[in-house]
């Protein structure tokens, strides 16, 4: 499944060939780096789930993932026995996640999730390790928790975008101790301020530090030429060795009878493409397609020429050089299909009441609506147009629209690419303003591209806004099996990890439904002892010692925990991009330990109502033992969807798996 993209973005780091991922890039640095030191030679092509790695040293990327999330136990487990104050709910807590099969399915494979739960794990136990240090602030083991805090959310906001959210749990924690220390009277403003400043330091300074030299290395490791040049500008890619534009020179001024690619200046807005493929019935006129496209390609080429009347040929080196200059009225022929781009007042496919652009015309003839107006923004009429430089627009003579990149994606009979449409609305935005990449025309002199090289700064920002854009525009794929976040918490649907059919050896990431039902059991139960304590409390009753404490940690410990849960869960909600059931698992992690804390203080309570000590102490005990084997059971029961099953699907009365279908929605 997914080790077909991050594992083969592993192998990019090792040959240093950069590509673009939505994903910040500290996971995928890692499981290069893993694999360089194990061996891996980094040409493993990584091409589809089921293939062999043969001869290819890949062990050291899965055993790197593997350690990570065999991480999550002891993490979780003193993360719980900090709160809880409670071995047994710790221990409970860490038999939740070792016997888990969806855990161990997501931890075993070169995948960026262990990482990321490695390091948002490791976020939340630093927090509680440190705010257990409260009363020795400033101390050196004040100070190492309150670092390593910082250290780990620049981890998990480097791997993920979801890493936010630990960054979010962590921030509410901060601002609810400075508030409490804003309460003490008996500490100074001055002291205060220490703690403030000590906090922006390590929250927020040295985590921003750490994410920032993340990038850092990532654009000087990847200095190669590879599949991501398009997704960033001309300027950029002038870097990358092996790109078109690496330490060439190519004319600076624009004229006519030259060959050129446009790109678009919005993040990620492609290049000004066309193919033979027409728009299907019903989708405005039946003519060429014209997108935009993410890749370079010979289709993005195309020709600049006179709007009334064709242009001298090329190799002819007598026909003077006449250059295109702004407010020109231009004919573009796209070079491999010698259509004319075009455009009338039929709809776009996707953007209402935007025009739709075509190819159209026959060896360069067509119409007047093949005609557009070149301007360059901030420049008067009569100037020269310069590569690379200039921005401009196109303005369609015959409508007055202007041509630009409406960042949607189109469906499959438009490969997936980029719709491009002309817009009515004369707004200047990056998604009508292009700029002019490769020139080809032996007339003219040729430039040195140095002076387009863009500082670490320009960089950052660019890679930042192209992540977020392209992450928000992922859409589910034909016949992907994607969820919906209801859907999780339940254990709703799994995922096929590898395999479908009866002879393929099957994996199956599936959580252990008595966990997870357990866990989903546990959140309601929370909140009706968090409610019935604060009542409680309110009111005035008076409580032992012992309920006391309990209540201690039902509000504060499990409280901090739910939060968790609630920061990790609830936004997905109100995600617009394509989810999986993986997307579950870092909230899985809070609710796991919330099982542990709960369990553990109802079993005490429940058992505080028994005299003698010894009856409590059995109930106690027996209770924990129930709860631990009827976990390890259903593990047993299930963990042949880690581990891998072959033969007769569930639902044959054959297979060792049959029975086991609980849920008509589970597909193993």
């Amino acid at each position: 499944w997914d080790e077909t993209h991050f594992g083969k973005m592993g192998s990019y780091y090792i040959n240093r060939t950069f590509f673009f991922d939505v994903h910040p890039p500290l996971g995928k640095m890692l499981i290069g780096l893993a694999g360089y030191l194990s061996g891996y030679d980094g040409t493993f092509p990584f091409q589809k789930p089921g293939d062999r790695y043969e001869q290819h040293n890949y062990v050291g990327m899965r055993a790197f993932c593997a350690f990570l999330g065999s991480c999550l136990v002891p993490f979780a487990y003193l993360t719980v026995l900090e709160l809880s104050k409670s071995l047994p709910a710790a221990l409970l807590t860490a038999f939740i996640l070792i016997f888990d099969t969806g855990c161990i399915t997501l931890s075993q494979y070169i995948l960026l999730d262990p990482i990321l739960m490695f390091f948002l794990m490791g976020a939340v136990l630093s927090m509680v390790k440190c705010n257990s240090c409260a009363d020795r602030p400033f101390s050196a083991s004040w100070w190492f928790w309150l670092s390593l805090t910082g250290v780990n959310l620049a981890g998990a906001m480097g791997v993920k975008f979801v890493g936010l959210f630990v960054v979010l749990l962590v921030g509410l924690n901060t601002i609810y101790d400075l508030w409490d220390l804003l309460g003490n009277l008996s500490l100074s403003l001055v002291m205060f301020g220490k703690h403030l400043m000590a906090r922006v330091l390590c929250l927020i300074l040295l985590p921003l530090a750490l994410y920032t030299a993340m990038f850092a290395v990532h654009f000087t490791v990847l200095n190669k030429s590879g599949p991501g040049d398009g997704f960033f500008s001309s300027a950029f890619q002038s870097q990358l060795i092996g790109n078109n534009l690496h330490n060439v020179s190519i004319p600076e001024h624009l004229a006519y009878g030259s060959v050129v690619t446009m790109k678009n200046l919005r993040m990620a807005g492609g290049y000004l493409h066309s193919h033979w493929h027409l728009y299907p019935e019903g989708i405005g006129a039946r003519q060429q397609q014209v997108t935009a496209y993410l890749h370079k390609d010979l289709n993005n080429l195309w020709i600049i020429k006179k709007h009334d009347s064709d242009t001298a040929d090329l190799s002819d080196p007598s026909s003077p050089v006449d250059f295109v200059r702004h407010g020109d009225i231009i004919r573009l022929e796209h070079k491999e299909t010698s259509r004319n781009l075009h455009s009338h007042q039929h709809e776009a496919p996707l953007t209402r009441k935007h025009f739709q652009v075509t190819g159209y015309g026959i060896n360069g003839t067509g119409d007047s609506n093949d005609f557009w107006r070149i301007e360059v923004v901030g420049r008067k009429a009569g100037k020269l147009i310069k590569v690379l430089r200039s921005q401009v627009r196109l303005t369609h003579v015959a409508t007055g629209c202007i041509l630009g990149s409406s960042g949607k994606t189109l469906p499959k009979w438009g490969w997936e690419q980029v719709e491009v449409t002309c817009t009515p609305y004369l707004k200047e935005t990056p998604n009508s303003l292009w700029n002019f990449e490769d020139h080809i025309n032996p007339k003219l002199p040729n430039i040195s591209l140095d002076v387009l090289k863009p500082s670490f700064a320009e960089i950052l920002l660019e890679s930042h806004m192209v992540m977020i854009r392209r992450n928000s525009g992922l859409k589910p794929k034909d016949n992907e099996v994607t969820s919906k976040p209801w859907h999780w918490p339940i254990n709703y649907q799994g995922l096929r990890f590898s395999g479908v059919n009866e002879t393929d050896y099957r994996v199956y990431l599936l959580g252990n439904p008595v966990i997870w039902w357990l866990n989903l059991v546990t959140i309601g139960l929370y909140v009706l002892m968090a409610v019935s304590t604060a009542v409680t409390l309110k009111r005035g009753i008076q409580l032992t010692s012992e309920l006391k404490e309990l209540s201690r940690v039902v509000l504060r410990g499990g409280g901090q925990i739910m939060l968790g849960w609630l920061l990790h869960y609830l936004p997905f909600f109100m995600m617009g991009r394509v989810l999986y059931f993986h997307h579950y698992f870092p909230a899985m992690l809070f609710s796991s330990m919330l099982t542990g804390i709960t369990w553990d203080t109802l079993l005490k309570f429940c058992a505080g109502f028994l005299s003698p000590s010894t009856t409590a102490r059995k109930v106690y005990g027996g209770g924990f033992l129930a709860l631990v084997l009827l976990i390890m059971y259903s593990f047993y029961l299930f963990h042949p969807l880690s581990y891998g099953m072959i033969g007769p699907m569930a639902s044959d009365p054959s297979s060792p798996m049959a029975g086991l279908r609980w849920m008509d929605s589970w597909e193993f």
